[in-house]
């Protein structure tokens, strides 16, 4: 669970908070964590979700398989200009989402990042509950699908023989920071990823070693800069080039062979990072008894609720006639939804519709009017 603040205070310390939960060092959820409505998915129009809800004083909870809020948005295209935003002539996916953090901050959300939700029941009074991959429970009155094409699942480098090493010493993702102390790591990649956990791991691994194909990256210039001054500094390696084969045995890694512009060089490693990118993939949530239209999930128009009432659908993930994947698309359903998640989960509360320009009942929520 990371509080929002966290995530304004800058992105290296939302990683650093989600990972001091994971470690033990930061606050524990309870054996059962208890929110009005619980999103999977915190791309942007999950994020846009929690701010219709806020305004009709739902609390939620987003839970997402990548290790930072922003989906899609932030793992493949961060500086990808966006043109169709309303108001925005142009802005970058990842300034997008940035706004978007900005804008939800008075409801104070909570996430639980590096996670799969591997399983859903329906209690007696009604209401979910949710479990991950980590089993970790939660329990919700509404449960909200905004998980874009569905889950984000690592792709496999092409290096023959890797599988023997996944999840002993090769991982595709950073759940507790610990497993890489006193390690010797080979970090493969040039997004945000790669470079976020070159910085974030450089201080207490044995030694780092950067693998990118070219000197270029899709990072964020201020993290290719951070990692070019540790090189400096000698307190990193940086090839250029690619892994083409490791060696090890019991699924312990031993060393990893790069091949770059002058030849072959081994490479010693206890540890490995592959971040090659990301497939979607419906996953466990095509086991929850929604009905299903090739692979996504059927909704009505007026409150983007699937087959199964208080389970909503909103984003790339759903379907109905005429449906367009555009976040703004996305957006519009988000705001639909909350007005029916409202009845759901306070019913017989009367909901009066009000605009944020002129209600200053809204503005005090959003803190702009004392």
């Amino acid at each position: 669970m990371v509080w929002l603040s966290a995530f304004l205070n800058g992105k290296d310390n939302i990683l650093q908070a989600a990972q001091n939960l994971r470690n033990g060092s930061g606050a524990y959820m309870s054996d059962v964590t208890k929110t009005d409505v619980l999103i999977v998915g915190a791309g942007p129009v999950g994020l846009f979700a929690v701010f219709e809800l806020g305004l009709l004083d739902l609390k939620c909870h987003l839970i997402d398989i990548l290790d930072r809020p922003g989906g899609q948005c932030a793992e493949l295209y961060p500086e990808k200009p966006i043109y169709d935003i309303p108001a925005w002539p142009s802005i970058s996916a990842q300034d997008l989402v940035d706004k978007l953090m900005e804008q939800i901050a008075p409801f104070k959300p909570e996430f639980t990042f590096n996670r799969m939700v591997s399983a859903l029941e329906k209690l007696e009074d009604g209401s979910f509950r949710v479990t991950t991959d980590e089993n970790e429970v939660f329990e919700a009155k509404v449960v909200v699908i905004a998980a874009g094409g569905g889950s984000f699942q690592p792709k496999r480098p092409p290096i023959s023989g890797i599988e023997a090493f996944e999840g002993e010493s090769v991982f595709y993702s950073v759940r507790r920071m610990e497993e890489f102390r006193g390690h010797d790591l080979v970090i493969v990649g040039g997004g945000d990823s790669a470079l976020d956990w070159t910085i974030n791991l450089q201080p207490i691994a044995n030694s780092v070693t950067l693998v990118h194909r070219r000197p270029e990256f899709r990072a964020a210039p201020d993290s290719v800069n951070k990692m070019y001054a540790l090189q400096e500094m000698k307190k990193l390696d940086f090839q250029v080039g690619q892994v083409i084969s490791v060696a090890g045995e019991g699924g312990q890694l031993r060393s990893a062979t790069i091949k770059g512009p002058d030849g072959e060089v081994e490479v010693a490693c206890s540890r490995m990072l592959p971040f090659f990118g990301l497939t979607m993939k419906l996953g466990p949530i095509a086991e929850w008894g929604l009905n299903l239209h090739e692979n996504l999930i059927p909704v009505d128009t007026e409150k983007f609720e699937t087959s199964v009432p208080g389970i909503f659908a909103i984003g790339d993930i759903n379907w109905y006639p005429g449906k367009l994947k555009l976040i703004l698309s996305g957006f519009h359903e988000a705001a639909l939804m909350a007005q029916a998640a409202k009845h759901r989960v306070a019913p017989g509360e009367r909901i009066v519709f009000q605009y944020t320009t002129s209600s200053t009942k809204l503005q005090k929520k959003l803190g702009v009017n004392g």
